[in-house]
């Protein structure tokens, strides 16, 4: 059976490692495909009928969030007659904005990197800035712009993890979005692509800095996903980025926002998410790339 290798005591790959061998050990194969579910989204996962549940508080070194619509367990899938991979449901993120090290955000990313898994579908609520994106739309993240002010690559580069220097030209996979609207025509879905703003929160953003994110070219602006695809691409996965359009943001609609209005929309467009992912998981190694920096 794949193992992970051991590393120097104290160090970050060793966490990583100690992490993954915990999940390896509760899951009992090695994961090619992983799924983190962002505010409210969890639920979509119950259209999968789990092998394995793990409560992230039973991880070592894992973060959990205290932040409502993230409940913090992974769900384990094993392959099945249909052709889906072995996969792994993250249910629930941490964020910058909840007083963690950005090194904490990103670390479930990098735990599933020595994993092995070579492709991550990272989805998000997120404020709508474009007209046609209204709420409980789903959209594809063709790019994003760094808005937080940090890199979860800044600080001293560990190469068996990624380069220094990694390229960023095509953060989110073309292929996996050109299969993803295959998949979604087959029950009338539309999904339309954007660029995703990542912004530190928690406060909304002001009428003018929606209008500055518009002019800078964003579709949807949110408080998560940034990061964690930076790492991803830093370790060769291949990473889908999917937003709900949770809300219009401030100055495009009527009345206040609110956590509440997020979670409400995102429970509407569970089912629609959950039977999306159902029909593409099976189709994901079609035309596969080459596997990730932290798999051996």
């Amino acid at each position: 059976m794949w193992q992970v290798r051991g590393n120097a005591p104290g160090s970050l790959l060793q966490q990583l490692d100690e992490t993954a061998s915990q999940i390896l050990q509760r899951f009992g194969v090695q994961p090619s495909v992983a799924i983190i579910l962002g505010s409210g989204l969890g639920d979509c996962a119950k259209s999968f009928a789990a092998s394995t549940r793990i409560p992230y508080r039973e991880l070592a070194h894992f973060p959990v969030s205290g932040v409502e619509g993230h409940s913090g367990e992974i769900i384990g899938l094993k392959q099945d007659s249909s052709g889906r991979p072995h996969t792994l449901i993250l249910k629930g993120r941490s964020h910058l904005y909840e007083g963690l090290e950005l090194s904490e955000v990103v670390f479930p990313v990098r735990v599933l990197g020595r994993l092995g898994v070579r492709t991550l579908i990272l989805t998000s609520a997120a404020g709508g800035l474009n007209p046609g994106l209204t709420p409980g739309t789903l959209m594809l993240i063709s790019d994003h712009l760094n808005l937080m002010g940090d890199n979860p690559l800044r600080g001293t580069n560990l190469d068996s993890l990624g380069p220094r220097f990694p390229d960023m030209t095509e953060v989110y996979s073309e292929r996996l979005r050109v299969l993803s609207k295959k998949v979604a025509r087959n029950f009338d879905l539309n999904l339309p692509e954007g660029v995703y703003a990542g912004c530190l929160g928690p406060s909304y953003e002001t009428p003018s800095e929606v209008r500055m994110l518009r002019t800078l070219g964003a579709s949807s602006v949110g408080m998560s996903t940034v990061p964690e695809a930076i790492v991803a691409r830093h370790m060769g996965m291949e990473v889908l980025g999917i937003s709900c359009i949770s809300n219009l943001a401030a100055g495009l609609g009527d009345g206040r926002l609110s956590h509440d209005e997020v979670l409400k929309t995102t429970a509407r467009v569970q089912g629609v998410l959950g039977r999306l992912l159902e029909a593409l998981l099976p189709r994901l190694g079609e035309e596969q790339r080459p596997r990730p920096r932290g798999d051996r």
